[in-house]
């Protein structure tokens, strides 16, 4: 199986997305309410955060010479 590099960016919005989707379902079998005021910037924020560390990473690896291949 040939190895790609990691898109930080898509693994920590479904990462965000889970949980925010364990968080609602845990509420609702538990009778608690979750406050979607506080919901809907976190995710936000989580996600600009992503985005910019996944362009800071990309701006890096710009720098470097590219790998060999790997004939394994």
């Amino acid at each position: 199986m040939k190895r790609h590099r990691i898109d930080l960016f898509s693994l920590v919005a479904g990462l965000l997305f889970t949980a925010i989707g364990a968080l609602y379902l845990a509420a609702s079998l538990n009778g608690f309410h979750v406050n979607g005021r506080i919901v809907l910037p976190v995710t936000f924020i989580v996600l600009g955060g992503a985005g910019l560390a996944g362009a800071v990473a990309a701006m890096s690896r710009r720098g470097r010479e590219p790998e060999p291949p790997d004939h394994s």
